[in-house]
């Protein structure tokens, strides 16, 4: 047995620790934010250990129930969303929690009231689960104002505002990328520690990348700029190498993959969906987030997606994200279809 090697498993950057670590730099935090965090992680974890076991423990398939997005639930989906919410509410340090599987939001009772809205997708890329296939939680945190009862308005609010933004992922190891405003840090889950340690410091997203990320299927229902921009991608005219595509269909794995090796993912408006397909509290945002956070950017075809308002707490936006300069290529085509 190597003692030795044991000893320094000891002096693991956790996430426990890290996030510690984060608060003692702010004197006047009571240690509400890192409570919180404490809570989301263990419902990671719970929900990790379930998607490992589903085809065992027969969690795989339907549930019998559609979401409030028309979806078929799946039964691990079901049970993912109850662990979160239950997490959540038991921190005592939430008021509102915005979940992709409810239809409407979540007004903690005021005994177990605290000061932070969570909105949140408890199993994203769930059409993918009995395949085996990468799928995650995306989460992102407000805080409400003092003095004041919760109302919608408190989670209706722009991106930007939001104070911290992570997701974790169940694939071949269970990692966990989290933003509190001050750059990005990736966990992963040591099984035999039950802990997750800090293996991705200070993650920075490539300036430029050699992929794209989009559902291809959708080709011929796709704006100009979109269609232009993936021709682009195949066919460069500027003497370079094309892209290579890589589209999982499961979000959180194709940002995951966009944030380590530069690229750009797309989920674009078309004739089918003209809003976009995905919901912009608690899949764009947060993802959003964490891009700005690493170096990159996102855009709606409009604008800065952490600029938008939204009006509703399912509302869908369009979005390209992913490495600044190949963002600022799609931005630019959009621009010049307005000028014509």
């Amino acid at each position: 047995m190597d003692h030795s090697a044991d000893a320094h498993r000891t002096d693991l950057m956790t996430i426990t620790r890290f996030v510690l670590n984060e608060q003692s730099k702010h004197p006047e935090s009571r240690g509400d934010f890192s409570i919180l965090l404490s809570h989301i992680v263990l419902g990671c974890k719970f929900v990790c250990t379930a998607v490992n076991k589903a085809g065992l423990a027969k969690l795989l398939g339907l549930a019998g129930e559609t979401n409030v997005q028309g979806e078929d639930q799946k039964k691990l989906d079901v049970l993912s969303n109850e662990v979160f919410i239950k997490a959540l509410v038991s921190s005592g340090r939430t008021c509102i929690l915005v979940s992709e599987e409810d239809e409407e939001a979540t007004f903690v009772e005021r005994a177990k009231r605290g000061k932070y809205c969570v909105v949140f997708d408890p199993l994203d890329g769930s059409s993918n689960i009995d395949c085996g296939v990468s799928i995650g939680t995306i989460f992102g945190i407000y805080m409400i104002k003092d003095g004041h009862e919760p109302t919608l308005d408190d989670v209706l609010q722009p991106g930007k505002n939001m104070l911290a933004a992570g997701y974790c992922m169940y694939g071949s190891s269970c990692t966990l990328v989290l933003s509190t405003g001050s750059g990005v840090n990736g966990f992963t889950l040591d099984p035999s520690l039950g802990e997750f340690i800090l293996t991705h410091p200070d993650i920075k997203i490539p300036k430029k990348g050699k992929i794209y990320s989009v559902n291809e299927g959708n080709a011929k229902n796709w704006d100009g700029p979109t269609s232009k921009y993936v021709q682009n991608c195949k066919y460069p005219t500027d003497g370079s190498s094309p892209k290579s595509l890589r589209y999982i269909g499961s979000m959180v794995a194709d940002v995951h993959r966009t944030l380590l090796y530069g690229g750009i993912f797309l989920y674009p408006a078309d004739k089918k969906s003209p809003n976009g397909k995905l919901r912009v509290l608690y899949e764009v945002f947060p993802m959003s987030f964490l891009m700005e956070q690493a170096g990159g950017q996102s855009f709606t075809g409009k604008q800065r997606a952490l600029d938008l308002v939204p009006t509703k707490i399912h509302e869908r936006a369009p979005i390209f994200l992913g490495s600044y300069d190949d963002v600022e290529e799609i931005k630019k085509l959009y621009a010049a279809e307005e000028q014509n």
